[in-house]
């Protein structure tokens, strides 16, 4: 349980709050007179646990002691008066305890004031800003302990999180007067409503902005006053949407109507979970984890159920299902791969970039590029609304055209900044698209031999070999006629050139688009194999086979986006690899032409390597899960 530690001169004038709202929180509460009675009181706290020390002098918001003392994806966190700690910025605590508890200078901190939301910071007595060192007592008996540790903290190597609190307030005051302006100062905020607010992303699209969270948001504060977890409503959002794809599987009016209804119900739980988390504050690698998968099920299931609803009316629109997975897929992997290859680049900022940043200046520019992009709550809104009124058919072509039009704008528009940006990629982030490119055995062999040869051709060529050698495979897999070997050939060539795009560190200025053009190849030759044998369940089996797939590749990207490394190398070995996937499908393709055995081997394949990832995937994210991994979500904005 965690311990809340009060250390400094008692409040005057009446009883505060703030054991009270410390309990409400979760902590237990204990007193110290001074550091060294404080690092006495540490040493008896277990080392697992979360700590805090608080000025019983404090006054503020109980939502402000929250940001500070209870967000699990911070080592450590302060806010004027009040600073926690978890266990792996323990040792540090120690030592700033203890050198302040001996005399030893501590800087002051000057992030301090400026977290208070209000003027508090600027009035007579108010002291956010000051430290025990800095009123001339070294042990921070006579000014603020935390503060004056919180500074020590940051000299120690584990500087405290500084949330921002906006109208919020926290500090310390000096005296009646101060004491009496903040006061005021909390009751003239409401905290209910900035909490509520804050529960919603800050970029969201224009339909999750506009039609979802205005109300979502009153269902997670629902959730968190009954005890419900972000990972229970992530779960029931699969539920809903796995329901969903069952009535539009019965291929009636009625299934379809209802399964419109039920995939915008299951998106609004899909924001509400995320909403909870910001509202309670209970983030989790694992609620991360299915967060971001589930997505994907939800979406992927859901086509399945489209497609198996169109076949019952005797349309057979499997290829268009699979088309846009594989569409929606690549586009995710662009995203992620370019993410990643500039995430610690430096350089200068292009002038595409700054481009955008003015266009975002101007209110309904803003919107327009938020959904021409076509992100999950515009395209979800969008699949909805025509399967309830259209067919499936009608809703695959127009969903196809609308990704293809996003695709193309994101892409350009992310290709001409890395044209125009002088930047030099990181090792790590060279590291980050090497394992996004998931290459097997065959390739690895390739890149070892022909790294002598790679090292001297020009800079764009490692995107321009893997354009090249996916370009000539899915094209001979789809003109060829079924059975034919030249696939074979083309899958042999593939492998070649799939290890020299790798064969050199992936740095260049559009070395991210290797990753996508190797998606692009495997999942575009799976599915213009399958549509051109003519053997019956053969789209359907591809359709499973690339889902599996799929579900790696995401893996391997949440895995590097949570700082834990790509995949073991010998998980990516067993799977083959990109390059070795296509030539086997390849090779079952010409071997199993006109033959329902080819539908048995992809089902067999699509099965076997489900299970292989499924079982390491679901291990190692429980496994980080229960060893304390850093908790992680993502603010940046609405997923496409």
């Amino acid at each position: 349980m965690p311990t809340a530690i009060l250390t400094g001169p008692p409040a005057a004038g009446a009883p505060s709050p703030l054991a009270d709202d410390l309990r409400a929180l979760g902590f237990q509460v204990t007193e110290a007179v001074d550091a060294a009675d404080a690092a006495a009181r540490l040493a008896a706290v277990p080392a697992a646990d979360r700590v805090a020390l608080v000025d019983p002098r404090f006054v503020g918001h109980r939502h402000a002691l929250r940001l500070a003392l209870t967000d699990p994806r911070f080592d450590a966190a302060a806010v004027p008066g009040a600073v926690s700690v978890q266990a792996k910025a323990r040792p540090a605590l120690v030592r700033a305890l203890g050198g302040l508890a001996a005399g030893a200078p501590a800087a002051v901190s000057a992030a301090g004031g400026h977290q208070t939301g209000t003027a508090l910071a600027d009035a007579p007595g108010a002291s956010g800003t000051v430290s025990g060192q800095a009123a001339g007592d070294p042990a921070g008996r006579a000014g603020v302990l935390p503060d004056a540790v919180a500074a020590a903290l940051d000299t120690e190597g584990a500087a405290p999180h500084r949330p921002e609190l906006g109208v919020l307030v926290a500090t310390v005051p000096a005296d009646a007067d101060a004491h009496a302006a903040a006061t005021a100062a909390v009751g003239a905020v409401d905290e209910e409503s900035v909490r509520l607010r804050s529960a919603v992303k800050a970029r969201d699209g224009f339909f999750t902005t506009h039609f979802i969270s205005p109300y979502s948001r009153y269902v997670a504060r629902w959730c968190a006053r009954r005890g419900l977890t972000p990972n229970q409503v992530t779960t029931a959002s699969l539920l809903v949407a796995l329901i969903a794809a069952g009535c539009a599987a019965t291929g009636t009016r009625a299934g379809f109507v209802a399964a419109g209804v039920l995939l915008i119900a299951s998106f609004v739980l899909d924001c509400t979970d995320g909403q909870l988390a910001r509202y309670s504050l209970q983030y989790s690698t694992l609620g991360a984890w299915l967060d971001a998968t589930f997505d994907r099920a939800k979406e992927y299931a859901y086509y399945a159920g489209l497609a198996l609803g169109a076949a019952r009316g005797g349309d057979d629109v499997w290829a268009l299902a699979l088309g846009a997975m594989v569409l929606q897929t690549c586009r995710h992997v662009v995203d992620f791969a370019f993410t990643e290859a500039n995430h610690d680049a430096t350089g200068n900022t292009s002038p595409t970039a700054a481009l955008s940043d003015r266009l975002d200046s101007v209110g309904w520019t803003v919107w327009v590029r938020r959904m021409i992009v076509l992100p999950i709550g515009e395209r979800w809104a969008l699949i909805a609304v025509l399967t309830a009124v259209t067919t499936p058919r009608i809703t695959f072509v127009v969903l196809l055209v609308g990704c293809a039009l996003a695709a193309c704008y994101t892409t350009a528009g992310r290709v001409l900044r890395s044209l125009t940006r002088r930047a030099g990629r990181t090792d790590r982030a060279a590291q980050a698209l090497h394992d996004l490119a998931d290459s097997g055995p065959l390739a690895e062999a390739v890149a070892g031999a022909a790294r002598p040869l790679a090292a001297r051709l020009p800079a764009f060529a490692p995107p321009a070999v893997a354009l090249a050698g996916g370009g000539v495979l899915v094209a001979t897999a789809a003109l060829a006629p079924a059975g034919s070997w030249w696939v074979v050939a083309a899958a042999a060539v593939y492998v070649v050139t799939s290890g020299l795009a790798v064969a050199r560190p992936l740095k260049g200025a559009l070395d991210w688009l290797v990753p996508p053009f190797f998606r692009a190849a495997e999942y575009g030759t799976l599915l213009a194999l399958s549509a051109i044998s003519g053997v019956n369940g053969a789209l359907p089996a591809a359709f499973g086979l690339v889902a599996a797939v799929a579900y790696h590749h995401y893996d391997t990207v949440y895995r590097i986006r949570g700082g834990t490394g790509a995949p073991p190398r010998a998980l990516v070995r067993a799977a083959g690899g990109h390059e070795g996937r296509a030539l086997l499908v390849a090779v079952l393709a010409a071997a199993l032409a006109h033959h329902t055995g080819l539908t048995v081997a992809l089902t067999v394949l699509a099965v076997a390597l489900a299970l292989l990832v499924l079982t390491e995937s679901i291990r190692f994210w429980v496994s980080a899960h229960r060893a304390g991994a850093p908790a992680v979500h993502d603010e940046s904005g609405e997923p496409a």
